[in-house]
């Protein structure tokens, strides 16, 4: 089985082409052995492309521990680049089926290459049972709740996958970590959650660390900075156009007067490979 190792900002994954030759069997258990970073390939999730009824091409994206996720702003980049570039497609504003929707991403085409993808990510949901999250209200919005050592605030987002925004003085020493894996696993979040620490430098500008559902910190989520940006001005801390500085490297989000969110971001291929099953 051929696969491509990709990354966006930092943000990898193993993609495997579901339109050339169709595949079949156990994607948890699969995800689990090949994104293990010493005994597999190595990644932050595994993405197959494959075939859809309803748009251009499918995209499912399974993290680390097996799980699939609704959606992956990072993931859908790089998912879009290995079809424009092997052929899968040639136009250069596509239709993506995911879990989450029906995702609407824009290419720019430098020398038959992508460099650069826009994706128009819709609109945020912020109902708690859309998050969802055990809580009352219209929105969660600088909701202070409970944890284990202290009390935090929270805000939370919905975008195809559930998010939970913490704003803090000093992202870098940050106790990610701790914080992050009590919250992705805290009854409050029946599917569990996302968390982003999120440190405002100014209103168009913000620092971000990701503690992601199913994969720990990584260096990047693109959902993630979306979600940081709407918290952001929904506790009027940001404008709406905002660079999301992320460990693996730098996001435009847009969140337009409409509530649709846009996200700008590159896209690599870092190699490829054979897969061989023993």
């Amino acid at each position: 089985m051929k696969f491509l190792k990709m990354q966006a900002t930092g943000n990898d994954f193993i993609v495997i082409d579901g339109f050339r030759k169709k595949i079949s069997g156990n994607f948890c258990n699969l995800a689990k052995k090949l994104c293990d970073r010493h005994f597999g390939i190595g990644a932050d999730g595994l993405i197959l492309i494959l075939p859809s009824k309803f748009s251009d091409f499918r995209m499912r994206i399974f993290n680390p521990d097996g799980s699939e996720a609704e959606m992956c702003g990072n993931g859908i980049r790089c998912a879009v680049k290995y079809a424009y570039e092997k052929k899968i497609l040639k136009k250069k504003e596509v239709e993506v089926e995911t879990l989450a929707g029906i995702i609407i991403p824009k290419l720019f085409i430098r020398k038959n290459s992508v460099y650069k993808v826009k994706v128009n990510m819709g609109k945020p949901k912020l109902a708690p049972n859309d998050v969802p999250v055990l809580l009352d209200g219209e929105k969660i919005v600088n909701r202070e709740i409970k944890l284990e050592n202290e009390n935090i605030r929270i805000t939370c987002v919905s975008m195809g996958n559930p998010h939970c925004v913490i704003f803090v003085k000093d992202v870098k020493n940050t106790d990610v970590k701790r914080i992050g894996k009590e919250l992705e696993n805290n009854s409050l979040f029946p599917n569990r959650t996302n968390v982003e620490f999120v440190e405002v430098i100014d209103k168009n500008n913000i620092k971000v660390r990701v503690w992601e559902r199913g994969a720990g910190e990584t260096l990047s989520c693109g959902t993630g900075a979306c979600a940081s940006v709407v918290a952001g001005v929904l506790n009027n801390l940001l404008n709406r156009f905002v660079n999301v500085y992320l460990p693996g490297g730098k996001l435009e989000i847009f969140y337009d007067k409409d509530e649709n969110i846009f996200l700008t971001g590159t896209a690599e291929t870092v190699f490829e490979g054979k897969i061989v099953f023993e």
